[in-house]
């Protein structure tokens, strides 16, 4: 039997949504064992001079509890 627990994180990029998304979990798993999966539940950015300054999303991490 295996236990979930989850965790909300925002990642951001200057660059894309995805870069936001595998910053978060590249940054989780230095602290974190047994990350299992994510799931995106916002996305947003912040606008600057009429262009897109910075991307950011909020995931939640499951991880096995051992």
């Amino acid at each position: 039997m295996k236990v979930y627990k989850k965790i909300t994180l925002v990642g951001t990029s200057s660059e894309s949504l995805e870069d936001a998304i595998k910053n978060a979990i590249a940054k989780a798993s230095e602290t974190l064992r047994g990350l299992s999966w994510f799931e995106v539940k916002e996305i947003r950015g912040s606008i600057e001079g009429g262009k897109v300054r910075e991307y950011q999303v909020v995931i939640e991490v499951g991880f096995v509890v051992e």
